[in-house]
C-alpha cells in the first residue's frame, strides 16, 4: 500500500485547478493543491460507503490516504477501498460495545490496527495472510474509551483516554500499558473527583507534549518528559491549561474533542458553545487558583483570546473537530444538524456548509494528501467528499443570523436557534428545520438498525449494497484507472459456523464471542476460538497500581493475553 500511485480523482482535482488558477508544477502538487479556498466550496457527495449497520463512529485514512478504516456501533472494522467503494476486508473488532475508534499504526504496511469502544477495552488487530485476523486485549479503562493517540513516527506507542479520567501508554512491543496518570477535576467540581477524558491529541512537532480534555472547561497540556524523570512535585499535573476567560468556571461547559495543527496550536470544541485555536501563548499557566471562577480570571485582550468559529451545533454528541489543508489552512466539524461546516483558519470565516446526513454528523477526517473529505455520524454510512462542484456553494441565505449563534455571549436566545435554507427565495420560513431537540432516534425505521443480531442471520457486511442506489449522484472519476479490487483485497475469507453464516467470499468472517463471559459484563473474545494462539499471559500493567474512587487497578491484574485467530 506504499507509493501511491496517481488517480482518477488526481487528475479531476487538478483540472478544476487549472481551469481557476492555472498551471501548477508537480513538485508542488501536494503541498499547494488542497488550499485555494475555490477548492473547498466546490465539495460535493462523490461515493458513499455503505455496509455497516450501525452508526459509524470513526473513519480514518491510512498514511498513503488509499485506504480508509472505520468502526460502528455494530462492533465491525472494515477496510474500504475508498475510490472504488470496495470493501478489501471486514472483521468483528473483538468488542462487545460500540467501537469508537479504529487507526492504523504508522509503518506496519497497514497490518496493525488499534481500536477502543464504549467497553473500556484497548485492542490491537494484526492483519495475518489470507485475509485472517489476530486480536489481542492491550489495556481497559471502567469507562468510555473514545480517542486513542498514536505518536508521531512510531509503529509501537499510542496513548488512550477514557471515562474513567486514566491516560494510559501503550507499547506494542511489549503489549504493556502504563498508567500515566489519573486526570484530577478543579476542587470547585468536588462532586466529581476525575474529570471523565473524551479526546487526547499528541503535538506533531514535539511527542512528548500531550493534551488532554473532557468534562471541564480545560484543555489541559502534559510533558512526557515530567513522567521520564518522575520528579515527585509535578508528577501527573499540567504544564498548561487553556480556556477562553469567558469560560472559565463555568460548570456547564465540557469539552468533546480537539487537535494539534501543524503549528502546534491547539484547536479545542466545546460543547454547547463555539470552537476555539489557542495558540502556545494563550496558555495559563501551570498554576490555576484551586478555586477557579470567573472572578478570579483578569480581563483578557482581544489579542489575548483565541479565535472562535462559530455557526454549528455540538450538544447531542461526542463531535470530532480537525484541521483540512497542507498547512492546516481550514478547520472541519460535523453539527447536530447534519451539515459539515468549513471555516478558514485564519480569521475565523465561514466558507462552506454543506449538507452531510439527515441526522448528527460526528466525523470528518482530511485525507492525507489531497483534496477529499470523509464523513459520518449517526446514519450507517460514510460519505466522501471531492471538489468536482461547475459551481462554488453558495452560503444559506441567513447566514448572518446563524454564523452569530453557538456562543452563549452572543445570543441569548441560543436555545431557540433555527437553521433554514430558504428555498423559495421570499423569505419564508417554511424551510425552517429545528437543531435544539434534533436528537438520535428521529430516524427512519429503515436506519433504526438493531446490533444485537442472531448469530445465525447472514453476515452483518456480506449483504449486497441495493442496486443502482444513488448511483446518478456517485459519479466514477476511475473510469480509466480503476483497479480489480479482488488483486487489492488484503485477503479472501474463511467460513466459521461458530460465528457467522452466509458470509461472502469478500469478506472476512468475525472473531466468535464468549457470550458468557463473566468479566463485569463487558465481555472478551473467546479463547476458544479455533486455531486461537496459546501464549503465555502477561501482565500488562507493570507492577504499577492505581487506586481512583471505588475503581482500582493493580499492577499483578491479569489482563489476558487474549489472541484470537481465525
Amino acid at each position: 500500500m506504499s507509493n501511491r500511485a496517481a488517480t482518477g480523482l488526481d487528475t479531476a482535482i487538478v483540472d478544476v485547478w487549472k481551469r481557476e488558477v492555472g498551471q501548477l508544477s508537480t513538485r508542488n502538487f501536494a503541498l499547494r493543491l488542497s488550499a485555494p479556498e475555490d477548492l473547498v466550496t466546490r465539495f460535493e457527495i462523490f461515493r458513499k460507503l455503505k455496509k455497516h449497520r450501525g452508526c459509524v463512529n470513526t473513519i480514518s485514512f491510512n498514511h498513503d490516504g488509499d485506504v480508509l478504516v472505520s468502526g460502528s456501533d455494530d462492533t465491525r472494522i472494515i477496510l474500504w477501498d475508498w475510490q472504488t467503494g470496495n470493501v478489501k476486508l471486514s472483521f468483528h473488532s473483538g468488542h462487545h460495545n460500540n467501537v469508537f475508534q479504529a487507526k492504523f499504526m504508522p509503518y506496519t504496511d497497514d497490518q496493525c490496527i488499534v481500536t477502543s469502544a464504549a467497553d473500556g477495552r484497548i485492542r490491537c488487530t494484526h492483519i495475518l495472510p489470507h485475509g485472517e485476523v489476530e486480536t489481542k486485549l492491550l489495556a481497559r479503562h471502567s469507562g468510555p474509551t473514545h480517542k486513542l493517540a498514536i505518536e508521531p513516527g512510531s509503529p509501537h506507542i499510542f496513548y488512550s483516554c477514557g471515562g474513567d479520567g486514566l491516560v494510559q501508554r501503550i507499547d506494542l512491543r511489549t503489549g504493556a500499558a502504563v498508567i500515566l496518570f489519573t486526570c484530577e477535576a478543579l476542587n470547585y467540581r468536588s462532586f466529581n473527583s476525575v474529570v471523565y477524558l473524551n479526546a487526547i491529541a499528541i503535538d506533531p512537532r514535539n511527542s512528548n507534549l500531550f493534551a488532554v480534555a473532557g468534562s471541564d472547561e480545560y484543555a489541559r497540556l502534559f510533558d512526557l518528559r515530567n513522567f521520564k524523570f518522575g520528579s515527585s512535585d509535578i508528577f501527573g499535573q499540567p504544564v498548561d491549561f487553556f480556556c477562553p476567560s469567558h469560560l472559565v468556571g463555568d460548570h456547564g461547559v465540557g469539552i468533546t474533542d480537539l487537535a494539534f495543527s501543524d503549528q502546534s496550536e491547539l484547536l479545542v470544541s466545546y460543547a454547547d458553545e463555539c470552537i476555539y485555536l489557542f495558540s502556545k501563548s494563550m496558555g495559563l499557566g501551570p498554576d490555576l487558583p484551586l478555586i477557579s471562577t470567573p472572578s478570579n480570571q483578569s480581563d483578557a485582550s482581544v489579542e489575548d483570546e483565541p479565535q472562535a468559529y462559530k455557526g454549528h451545533q455540538n450538544s447531542e454528541t461526542v463531535k470530532g473537530v480537525g484541521f483540512f489543508g497542507p498547512k492546516c489552512e481550514y478547520v472541519v466539524s460535523g453539527s447536530d444538524c447534519g451539515r459539515i461546516f468549513i471555516w478558514k483558519k485564519k480569521g475565523g470565516k465561514l466558507v462552506n456548509v454543506m449538507e452531510g446526513d439527515r441526522h448528527v454528523v460526528n466525523c470528518i477526517e482530511s485525507h492525507p494528501h489531497t483534496a477529499v473529505l470523509a464523513s459520518s455520524g449517526m446514519e450507517s454510512d460514510i460519505k466522501l467528499w471531492t471538489p468536482k462542484a461547475t459551481e462554488k456553494r453558495e452560503l444559506p441565505i441567513n447566514i448572518h443570523k446563524f454564523y452569530g449563534s453557538g456562543s452563549s455571549d452572543d445570543n441569548d436566545e441560543s436555545d431557540d436557534e433555527y437553521f433554514y435554507d430558504d428555498e423559495s427565495g421570499d423569505g419564508s420560513e417554511d424551510g425552517y428545520e429545528m437543531v435544539e431537540g434534533f436528537i438520535a432516534d428521529q430516524v427512519d425505521e429503515d436506519d433504526n438498525i438493531s446490533v444485537e443480531e442472531d448469530s445465525n442471520d447472514d453476515d452483518m457486511v456480506s449483504d449486497e449494497m441495493d442496486g443502482g442506489e444513488e448511483e446518478d449522484e456517485e459519479e466514477d472519476f476511475f473510469d480509466d484507472t480503476a483497479d480489480d479490487s479482488n488483486n487489492d483485497d488484503i485477503g479472501g475469507s474463511e467460513d466459521d459456523d461458530e460465528v457467522e453464516e452466509g458470509s461472502n467470499e469478500d469478506y472476512s468472517v468475525s472473531v466468535a464471542e464468549d457470550q458468557n463471559d463473566d468479566d463485569g459484563g463487558a465481555g472478551m473474545v473467546s479463547d476458544e476460538v479455533v486455531g486461537a494462539v496459546d501464549e503465555d499471559k502477561e501482565h500488562l500493567l507493570n507492577d504499577v497500581a492505581y487506586d481512583f474512587g471505588n475503581y482500582a487497578i493493580d499492577g499483578s491484574e491479569d489482563l489476558g493475553d487474549e489472541v484470537d485467530r481465525i
